[in-house]
C-alpha cells in the first residue's frame, strides 16, 4: 500500500465549539502522536481523508504535510469517530510511524470459495490482526472455505498471508464456523406436524 499526502492545519480551537467550527470549514480535527513526540492537534481536508480510506482501507498510510513545520510526516489512523447520521468523520487519532518499523493492525478477512451444499456460514470475525511494515501494510487477506463440510472451522492459521505479513493473534482463532443449513422441508413437516395435533 502506498502512502497517500495529505495536507494539514496546526489546530487552535480546542472544545466542542471549536471542532464544530473545524468540521464547519471542511476539516476532520484530528490529533498527531507517538515516538515520545508531543501531541499536535490538526485539522484535515474532510473529502480528501476520507477518498483516500475509501479507496485505501481504514490502514491507509498517509504522509502529512503540517503547515509550518519543515518535514512531512508519516502516520497511520489509530481511532477514527464517525457520525453514524451524517456518515461524516468526527474526530481522527493518528499513530506516528517510521519506515521500516512493524505495526500491528487489524485487517479484514475475505472468504473465498464455496463450502459444501446445505450449510451457513457463521462469522465470528470480519478481521484478523497482524504485525507488517507500516508501509506494507496488507488492504485484506483470504481464507479458503472451499468444500467445507459443516462442522469446520477456519481459524487465524487457516489465512494466506502475504510475505512479511505475521499473524498477531492466536492461530487457533475462529473466524468462521461452518454448520449445518436448517432444511425447510423438516420445517415445513414440523409445522405440518403441529397443525394436525392442533386439529386433534
Amino acid at each position: 500500500m502506498s502512502e497517500v499526502k495529505i495536507s494539514a492545519e496546526p489546530r487552535t480551537e480546542f472544545g466542542k465549539g471549536g471542532a464544530r467550527r473545524t468540521r464547519r470549514a471542511g476539516l476532520v480535527p484530528a490529533v498527531l502522536y507517538g515516538h515520545g513526540e508531543k501531541p499536535q492537534h490538526i485539522a484535515l481536508p474532510a473529502r480528501e481523508f476520507a477518498a483516500a480510506i475509501r479507496h485505501g482501507g481504514l490502514n491507509q498510510i498517509f504522509t502529512i504535510d503540517i503547515a509550518g513545520n519543515a518535514a512531512a510526516t508519516l502516520a497511520l489512523p489509530k481511532a477514527i469517530q464517525r457520525d453514524p447520521i451524517k456518515d461524516t468523520y468526527e474526530h481522527i487519532d493518528l499513530l506516528i510511524v517510521k519506515r521500516g518499523e512493524k505495526v500491528q493492525v487489524d485487517v479484514p478477512v475475505t472468504l473465498t470459495g464455496e463450502a459444501a451444499k446445505n450449510t451457513l456460514i457463521v462469522h465470528e470475525s470480519n478481521t484478523v490482526s497482524v504485525v507488517a511494515e507500516a508501509l506494507h501494510l496488507p488492504t485484506e487477506v483470504e481464507v479458503s472455505i472451499d468444500g467445507l463440510e459443516a462442522g469446520s472451522r477456519v481459524t487465524a492459521g487457516d489465512v494466506k498471508l502475504p510475505k512479511g505479513v505475521e499473524l498477531a493473534v492466536d492461530a487457533e482463532t475462529v473466524l468462521a464456523v461452518i454448520s449445518a443449513a436448517q432444511s425447510t422441508t423438516s420445517t415445513e413437516d414440523a409445522e405440518g406436524a403441529e397443525g394436525a395435533e392442533a386439529a386433534e
